[in-house]
């Protein structure tokens, strides 16, 4: 059985430290990776069709699974039922999981704050703006770190956890669909590879710490 605390496996928290110190110490990963996206002057994949359509499908799939779980929640009230387990508990661990990972801490506190300018700001990439590591803050204005796109995306990894029959299956679904949102972010130069990959551990980490602390039951793996 994984060790964990505060319900994140000891992994996850290392592999959290060790990617920041990474890319602090090493990043030219950011630039190398935007550089594989990044030709003759341009984002080739910026407001492609594809690219544009995960860009704009995170807000929608956010706000419709809320308001249905809300809907579940009142009709579950009233009738005194149990449709789906949705309860004041569900809704609250949902309201947490979507409003101070992806929201306080991505966007309110980092993204507004940090000033770090997105690759196609930058004068590595046809830009205007210096180039600054993940985690160090810059006066330049900048909304890059990290993504608020691939934290919002990757947050369906809370509605998949509520899941009591094929949970790996739904898990899997929604990692898939930030890791897809977050490559669209980053070949579109909008993020660098270090801003959706903390985004990623910033929300699974709160995420699990939620889970753990109003919904986990004893029987839960």
């Amino acid at each position: 059985m994984n060790k964990k605390y505060l319900n994140v496996p000891y992994y996850i928290w290392g592999l959290f430290l060790v990617s920041s110190l990474v890319f602090i110490f090493f990043p030219q990963i950011d630039i190398f990776v935007t550089s594989l996206f990044y030709e003759d002057g341009t984002f080739p994949a910026n407001k492609t069709w594809l690219e544009e359509f995960f860009y704009h499908s995170v807000q929608p799939i956010i706000i419709a699974l809320s308001l249905a779980s809300l809907a579940l929640f009142a009709y579950n009230f009233f009738t005194k039922k149990a449709v789906l387990n949705i309860n004041a508990k569900v809704v609250l661990y949902l309201l947490l999981v979507l409003g101070l990972a992806p929201g306080l801490i991505v966007n309110a506190t980092l993204k507004d704050n940090w000033g770090r300018a997105r690759p196609a700001e930058t004068l590595n990439f046809g830009g205007t703006k210096e180039f600054t590591p993940a985690f160090i803050p810059s006066t330049q204005g900048g909304y890059s770190f990290s993504s608020g796109h691939a934290a919002a995306a990757f947050s369906l990894i809370g509605f998949a956890l509520l899941a009591k029959n094929r949970r790996k299956f739904w898990m899997t679904l929604a990692l898939a669909y930030g890791v897809f949102v977050s490559i669209a972010r980053v070949s579109a130069g909008g993020h660098f590879f270090s801003d959706v990959v903390t985004s990623f551990f910033i929300v699974y980490i709160f995420t699990y710490i939620f889970y753990g602390l109003l919904i986990k039951e004893k029987s839960d793996a």
